[in-house]
Protein backbone atom coordinates (compact mmCIF):
# COMPACT_ATOMS: atom_id res chain seq x y z
CA UNK A 1 0.00 0.00 0.00
CA UNK A 2 1.09 3.83 -1.14
CA UNK A 3 1.12 6.85 0.44
CA UNK A 4 -2.83 8.94 -0.06
CA UNK A 5 -1.56 10.69 -3.06
CA UNK A 6 0.00 7.12 -4.70
CA UNK A 7 -3.49 5.93 -4.04
CA UNK A 8 -5.69 8.46 -5.50
CA UNK A 9 -3.20 9.81 -8.14
CA UNK A 10 -4.79 7.21 -11.21
CA UNK A 11 -7.79 8.16 -10.24
CA UNK A 12 -7.54 11.71 -10.26
CA UNK A 13 -7.23 11.78 -14.36
CA UNK A 14 -10.22 9.72 -14.78
CA UNK A 15 -12.13 12.97 -13.45
CA UNK A 16 -10.17 15.61 -15.25
CA UNK A 17 -12.01 18.68 -15.53
CA UNK A 18 -13.88 18.55 -12.32
CA UNK A 19 -12.63 21.21 -9.68
CA UNK A 20 -10.85 19.39 -7.26
CA UNK A 21 -11.22 20.12 -3.44
CA UNK A 22 -9.80 19.13 -0.49
CA UNK A 23 -12.65 19.44 2.21
CA UNK A 24 -11.29 20.62 5.74
CA UNK A 25 -13.17 18.81 8.76
CA UNK A 26 -14.96 21.95 9.95
CA UNK A 27 -17.44 22.38 6.64
CA UNK A 28 -20.32 20.16 7.63
CA UNK A 29 -21.78 17.40 5.65
CA UNK A 30 -24.29 18.74 3.88
CA UNK A 31 -22.27 21.14 2.07
CA UNK A 32 -20.04 18.40 0.89
CA UNK A 33 -22.90 16.92 -0.34
CA UNK A 34 -24.24 19.78 -2.22
CA UNK A 35 -20.24 20.46 -3.72
CA UNK A 36 -20.67 16.30 -5.02
CA UNK A 37 -24.37 16.29 -6.16
CA UNK A 38 -25.06 19.67 -7.30
CA UNK A 39 -22.08 21.14 -8.54
CA UNK A 40 -20.23 17.92 -9.36
CA UNK A 41 -16.99 18.30 -7.74
CA UNK A 42 -14.12 15.46 -6.44
CA UNK A 43 -14.28 15.99 -2.57
CA UNK A 44 -11.90 14.45 -0.50
CA UNK A 45 -13.70 15.29 2.83
CA UNK A 46 -11.41 15.05 5.94
CA UNK A 47 -14.34 13.66 7.85
CA UNK A 48 -14.33 10.83 5.84
CA UNK A 49 -11.16 9.37 6.41
CA UNK A 50 -9.78 8.25 10.38
CA UNK A 51 -6.42 9.11 9.51
CA UNK A 52 -7.13 12.49 8.47
CA UNK A 53 -10.09 13.57 10.76
CA UNK A 54 -7.30 15.04 13.24
CA UNK A 55 -4.95 16.13 11.49
CA UNK A 56 -2.91 19.40 12.20
CA UNK A 57 -3.86 22.23 10.01
CA UNK A 58 -0.13 22.37 8.31
CA UNK A 59 -0.85 19.08 7.31
CA UNK A 60 -3.67 19.77 5.84
CA UNK A 61 -2.50 22.40 3.80
CA UNK A 62 0.61 20.14 2.54
CA UNK A 63 -1.64 17.43 1.93
CA UNK A 64 -4.42 19.25 -0.15
CA UNK A 65 -1.28 21.14 -2.19
CA UNK A 66 -0.02 17.54 -2.54
CA UNK A 67 -2.94 15.70 -3.66
CA UNK A 68 -3.11 18.44 -6.32
CA UNK A 69 -6.38 19.88 -4.82
CA UNK A 70 -7.62 23.46 -3.84
CA UNK A 71 -8.17 23.71 0.21
CA UNK A 72 -11.71 24.55 1.33
CA UNK A 73 -12.65 25.41 4.65
CA UNK A 74 -14.05 27.80 7.41
CA UNK A 75 -11.21 28.24 9.11
CA UNK A 76 -9.78 31.92 9.30
CA UNK A 77 -6.34 30.78 10.65
CA UNK A 78 -5.54 29.73 6.72
CA UNK A 79 -5.88 33.77 6.23
CA UNK A 80 -2.24 33.99 7.96
CA UNK A 81 0.71 33.90 5.20
CA UNK A 82 3.57 33.85 7.67
CA UNK A 83 1.91 30.40 8.89
CA UNK A 84 0.55 29.60 5.64
CA UNK A 85 2.49 31.10 2.43
CA UNK A 86 0.15 31.30 -0.72
CA UNK A 87 2.78 29.82 -2.64
CA UNK A 88 3.10 26.68 -0.97
CA UNK A 89 -0.65 25.78 -1.66
CA UNK A 90 -2.95 24.42 -4.33
CA UNK A 91 -5.55 27.25 -3.53
CA UNK A 92 -7.00 28.05 -0.42
CA UNK A 93 -10.73 29.20 -0.01
CA UNK A 94 -12.28 30.70 3.19
CA UNK A 95 -16.23 30.93 3.86
CA UNK A 96 -17.81 32.62 6.19
CA UNK A 97 -21.53 32.76 5.88
CA UNK A 98 -24.03 33.27 8.92
CA UNK A 99 -26.62 30.13 7.55
CA UNK A 100 -26.21 27.29 5.33
CA UNK A 101 -27.99 29.29 2.84
CA UNK A 102 -25.16 31.83 2.56
CA UNK A 103 -22.54 29.09 2.42
CA UNK A 104 -24.43 27.59 -1.13
CA UNK A 105 -24.47 30.80 -2.34
CA UNK A 106 -21.11 31.03 -1.97
CA UNK A 107 -20.17 28.11 -3.19
CA UNK A 108 -22.22 28.44 -6.71
CA UNK A 109 -19.98 31.63 -6.96
CA UNK A 110 -16.89 29.58 -6.84
CA UNK A 111 -18.29 26.94 -9.19
CA UNK A 112 -18.70 30.23 -11.34
CA UNK A 113 -14.71 30.94 -10.78
CA UNK A 114 -13.83 27.42 -11.21
CA UNK A 115 -16.02 26.67 -14.81
CA UNK A 116 -14.26 30.15 -15.90
CA UNK A 117 -10.59 28.90 -14.80
CA UNK A 118 -10.80 25.45 -15.64
CA UNK A 119 -7.25 24.75 -14.96
CA UNK A 120 -5.97 21.77 -12.87
CA UNK A 121 -5.54 24.12 -9.82
CA UNK A 122 -7.20 27.56 -10.71
CA UNK A 123 -6.35 29.19 -7.34
CA UNK A 124 -2.77 28.10 -7.04
CA UNK A 125 -0.77 30.00 -4.63
CA UNK A 126 -3.77 32.70 -3.87
CA UNK A 127 -6.37 32.31 -0.73
CA UNK A 128 -9.83 33.63 -0.97
CA UNK A 129 -11.91 34.69 1.74
CA UNK A 130 -15.25 34.62 0.40
CA UNK A 131 -17.93 35.80 3.21
CA UNK A 132 -21.48 37.03 2.74
CA UNK A 133 -22.62 40.41 4.12
CA UNK A 134 -24.96 40.24 6.83
CA UNK A 135 -26.15 43.54 6.09
CA UNK A 136 -27.28 42.66 2.39
CA UNK A 137 -28.88 39.67 3.46
CA UNK A 138 -31.73 41.41 5.79
CA UNK A 139 -33.88 43.96 3.82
Amino acid sequence: MGTLASELGPHADRIAGQPRLYVDANVPAGLVAFMRTRLHWDVLAVVEHDDLRRARDGDHYRLARQLGRTLITFDRDYLEDRKFPPADSGGVVVLTAPTDGGYTALLKQLDELFRAEPATLPLEGRKLHLHVDPDLMHP
